[in-house]
């Protein structure tokens, strides 16, 4: 038993000095205490990456199919009226969407920037007071209200009893609207009068869309749109105005759900216009994005990057569109972040090197200073050292 005790003590890598050959120095206790400091300043930051997850980014080809893209919007328009305002979106497989109205909410703004509540965000309410039937009489008290649609009926039963009702079925048939004062229900909702009434008003537009996952744009323009040979068209002469200011502010743009770290280049981007009018064009390439938390749950979303070009116009000479267009092209390469805590025997390591790192470099200092001094300090004894 002893001649096995003895060979374990042989074995023995950290052999023991007596502390009378000890020598304690002032500069060893500094050294001592600053790489303490050290040691603990580096264990706490390794701790804290230990309990705080890290996020893993790689890139991948996309190869989802048939899916839809969300696209969530909050535009502030500083002298566009809400009622000549509206929404369309197309895309390159044919699909359009035009004068969107579900998920969206406008709110009325007056020269300051302040909501205004007294009003809806309608037309006017249709005043019956004898209005003009279809057939071409007056409404009487026996009969029950049915407007004419001036030539746009999808079907000889098809009623438009109010001047929007009228201005969506001349959209449908591809026509414009000249003069709404021609019009019955337009004259008595007073809908020229609303639109003066607005004039100097802005309007803020929010929502979402939900589009198909392709290539497209969608965007916000004065007037009613329709398709005419082919060609997408506005309805601007219902407003007998030849400038449309389209100052806008992009208080929120994003494709797809929020998740950590996600950062939206048109967030709070504000533009001021010019010219009496023009389009404002917005080329948006968008990045599919996949984040997984710790806890496993998958956000499915998306980033993007963004160039923009304004095309000017003169007054009166409305070559094309006055509008804010978004034109969208999805990325083919998807990014997947992942967020993974580091492994207790990975953060057991890093101490263990933090610990045996600085006990060695003080080490090293210590005995450079303690061997420095005693060299100095001999050759002082003999008078050598000058």
């Amino acid at each position: 038993m002893e001649n096995v005790m003895s060979k374990l003590r042989n074995l023995d890598a950290y052999p023991k000095i007596n502390e009378d050959f000890y020598s304690r120095t002032l500069s060893g206790g500094v050294i001592t205490l600053a790489s303490s400091i050290v040691m603990l300043l580096l264990f706490l930051s390794e701790l804290r990456l230990y309990l705080h997850a890290v996020t893993e980014s790689k890139l991948m080809v996309d190869t989802s199919r048939g899916e839809t893209l969300r696209i969530n919007f909050d535009v502030t328009f500083a002298a566009l009226p809400c009622s000549i305002l509206s929404l369309d979106a197309m895309d390159i497989s044919g699909e359009q969407h035009l004068d969107v109205k579900h998920d969206i909410i406008k709110k009325r703004l007056d020269s300051h920037g302040n909501v205004i509540e007294s009003r809806p965000d309608v037309i006017g309410a249709p005043k019956i007071d004898k209005p003009l039937q279809r057939h071409g009489g007056r409404l009487e008290h026996n009969e029950t209200y049915c407007g004419s649609c001036y030539g746009a009926e999808a079907a000889d039963e098809d009623c438009c009893n109010s001047c929007e009702d009228v201005r969506e079925a001349y959209r449908k048939k591809g026509w414009a609207i000249s003069n709404p004062d021609l019009i019955d229900q337009c004259k008595r909702e007073g809908f020229l009068q609303r639109i003066k009434d607005e004039e100097g008003e802005g309007c803020n537009i929010y929502g979402f869309l939900e589009v198909n996952k392709v290539a497209g744009n969608f965007h916000f323009a004065p007037g009613k749109s329709f398709q005419q040979s082919n060609v997408h068209v506005h309805d601007l002469l219902a407003f007998q105005k030849d400038s449309f200011n389209i100052s806008h502010t992009i208080n929120r743009l994003s494709f797809g759900d929020y998740f950590p770290g996600v950062v939206n280049p048109l967030d709070g981007v504000h533009w001021t216009q010019d010219n009496p009018s023009g389009m404002y064009q917005y080329f948006i390439k968008v990045v599919p994005t996949v984040y997984t938390d710790v806890s496993g749950h998958t956000i499915q979303s998306n980033q993007f990057s963004v160039t923009e070009h304004y095309r000017g116009t003169e007054m009166g000479n409305l070559q094309f569109l006055p509008g804010v267009f978004f034109f969208y092209d999805l990325s083919p390469i998807k990014v997947t972040f992942t967020e993974e805590h580091i492994s207790f025997l990975h953060f057991l390591t890093n101490v263990c090197a933090i610990v045996g790192g600085v006990f060695t470099v003080s080490g090293i200092l210590d005995s450079f200073i303690y061997h420095g001094q005693k060299a100095i300090k001999k050759k002082m004894e003999i008078g050598k050292f000058s």
